[in-house]
């Protein structure tokens, strides 16, 4: 079980013959500088290498006519003016001899990844391939695309594993409308897709594209649209998009999608042409599958005031279909904010000095980027697990370290001095253990852990283990305390620590770095709690540490840890110490170190509505840090 990568160089072939700057860009180099930056990385010799094949002809017809297949197949045939008038009868398409063996095996290597995901040979792939697809319909090329790779895969899933549920997220700069096209009325796909739309201005130039396009007949609300009116979007767009928006309906579609993968490409997301970023968005996407950790998000996380309408009108275009949505008060009535002016659309790509600032834009990018990678290295050690004794049924990946090292007697007596639950042999010898891998992960030998603590001495640990943590090189650490588990009244509130108590009596927020709310009454009012106040703070707050400590009373069933874990892994580059009571099951701690380890966490199950206080409570909490925790924005200001 690990990383698929499926490549053919046979797609490099299909090349442009005659002068057309609008089409110049999609080139071979697109697919042979990502797969040398991957093998300069050594990356590609950490995936299961795949060679593509091609699509067949009855698989290509799941999507496209028998007479549009027949026409592209005829083209191996054509000369280069033949192809050059033909290119012309489309929109943004240039057309080779060996365009339709390239486009054949790009719907293939899609086709090939699904199988092997989806019989347990790999957990998960990436397809490298070209030409793209997502743009291309029935009976039509469009915009680079000749068949539409995705599309096809998904019919296949559904056709030959029989899959009821698919998410597709589309993240391209352009709209992919000939995906909305094939399924807007299933209701069995949910097409998610963010995109540049400048009013309808910005190509490919369809009312279809916006807001308030949400799928036909059974397919009501399977498609979301979220158009960008404005340039320059950035990390703390995109990932409202995500807390706001595609989580909360992929979760009620019970269909997992995290933050993790993508979070890797929200700074490079407009370089899909300026290659180098290209390649290293690659790297980035490759290193997210193998379960390695994100970097942390750089700049500062407010969305802008554009974004937030655009998030608003989404919202609120999607609410009659979505109870996850109305619960959270997207109101059902659509602004007139989005919708396309008369105009003349821009063509594809943008005007010669639009498009060098988009590539100026990609290369600052990738410069912020290559700084991140260099002050922050991949920890050698990804998890290490800390037990106070010998644990039965314990069941960890071979690449998870069982870390046996505690801290000096002496130091670790001086920590425990003012506790008197730590006073006890086994609560000395278990917070020795926690402070130890603590330190691990400061001074970055290791990503991640897991540690278990007695429980009379939970809140005690916890205590210890953040002061520890502010004194030994963490500048922002993020407590996540679920259950019995309040904050130390001396803790100094100087900016540096935000404790967030989930278990608390009410709803409170004595100050912006302390915030408690009830343990939600039902399993959908625990998820909306993580993504509509926990995952935004944490976003907001972007620690360089998170701390999440299940307590006595924590009441969480081992999916709930699991996926709090894995989430968290997102806002803190990876680095996430997860505290356990020693009473807690060894499945537990087992699941655990597995999220952290890259895993996707297990499934929460059918979903269920929030109890009416656990919305209650989450809205007023809400209401109160909104002013200074700008990622629980959900609307542009009046």
């Amino acid at each position: 079980m690990g990383t698929a990568l499926v490549y053919h160089e046979d797609m490099t072939a299909a090349r442009l013959l005659w002068d057309d700057p609008e089409c110049e860009i999609e080139c071979p180099e697109r697919l042979t500088t990502a797969l040398e930056r991957l093998q300069q990385r050594g990356l590609e010799q950490r995936c299961l290498r795949l060679v593509a094949r091609e699509a067949s002809e009855a698989e290509l017809g799941l999507v496209h006519s028998p007479e549009y297949v027949a026409l592209l197949r005829g083209t191996q045939a054509l000369g280069t003016r033949e192809l050059q008038a033909l290119s012309k009868q489309y929109d943004a398409v240039y057309l080779h001899p060996s365009t339709f063996h390239c486009a054949r095996l790009a719907a293939g290597a899609a086709l090939q990844l699904v199988d092997a995901v989806l019989t347990g040979a790999v957990r998960n792939g990436l397809a490298l391939v070209r030409p793209p697809g997502h743009h291309s319909q029935r009976a039509t090329a469009n915009g680079f695309c000749v068949f539409n790779n995705v599309a096809i895969a998904a019919k296949h899933a559904q056709q030959k594993h029989g899959l009821h549920r698919i998410l597709i997220v589309d993240w391209d700069i352009h709209h992919g409308q000939g995906i909305q096209y094939i399924f807007e009325d299933d209701p069995s796909v949910l097409y998610f897709s963010w995109h540049r739309y400048e009013h309808g201005h910005f190509w490919p130039c369809l009312r279809e594209s916006d807001a308030d396009a949400v799928g036909r007949g059974r397919g009501l609300g399977f498609t979301v649209n979220l158009p960008w009116n404005q340039v320059g979007m950035g990390n703390a767009d995109y990932v409202a998009a995500f807390l706001h928006v595609l989580l909360p309906l992929a979760f009620e579609g019970q269909m997992l999608a995290t933050p993790e993968c993508f979070a890797h490409l929200t700074q490079l997301l407009q370089g899909g042409y300026h290659l180098e970023s290209l390649s290293q968005s690659v790297c980035m996407m490759v290193q997210a599958l193998l379960g390695d950790p994100a970097l942390p998000l750089s700049g500062p996380m407010e969305p802008h005031g554009s974004a937030l309408e655009s998030l608003q009108c989404v919202r609120a275009a999607q609410a009659p279909h979505w109870v996850s949505l109305r619960q959270q008060g997207a109101a059902p009535v659509l602004s007139s904010g989005t919708r396309c002016p008369e105009g003349r659309p821009s063509p594809l790509p943008p005007g010669e000095p639009e498009f060098k600032a988009v590539v100026t834009q990609a290369a600052a990018a990738l410069s912020s980027l290559l700084d991140q990678l260099r002050l922050h290295p991949t920890p050698p050690v990804r998890v290490a697990v800390a037990l106070t004794a010998p644990v039965t049924g314990l069941a960890l990946p071979p690449s998870v370290l069982c870390e046996e090292g505690s801290l000096p007697q002496e130091e670790m007596q001086a920590w425990a001095r003012p506790h008197e639950a730590l006073a006890q042999d086994e609560a000395l010898i278990a917070l020795g253990k926690v402070l130890y891998l603590l330190d691990r992960i400061l001074d970055g030998q290791v990503s991640s852990g897991t540690a278990a603590t007695p429980v009379p001495a939970a809140a005690a640990t916890l205590d210890v283990a953040v002061r520890y943590g502010l004194s030994h090189g963490a500048q922002r650490l993020l407590c996540v305390a679920v259950g019995k588990l309040d904050r130390p009244p001396d803790l100094t509130d100087d900016g540096r620590n935000l404790w967030l108590n989930i278990g608390g009596e009410e709803a409170t927020a004595p100050s912006i770095f302390h915030v408690s709310v009830p343990l939600p009454v039902t399993p959908g009012g625990f998820l909306s709690c993580v993504l509509a106040l926990v995952l935004p703070l944490a976003y907001s707050f972007q620690p360089d540490l998170v701390l999440v400590a299940l307590g006595p009373g924590h009441g969480l069933r081992d999916p709930q840890a699991a996926l709090l874990a894995a989430l968290l892994r997102g806002p803190a580059g990876g680095r996430v110490f997860a505290l356990v009571d020693e009473e807690s099951t060894p499945q537990l701690a087992t699941v655990l170190a597995r999220v952290l380890n890259g895993e996707a966490p297990p499934s929460l199950g059918p979903f269920s509505m929030a109890a009416p206080e656990d919305t209650q409570a989450l809205m007023y909490l809400r209401g109160r840090l909104e002013p200074r925790w700008k990622m629980l924005q959900v609307a542009a200001p009046p």
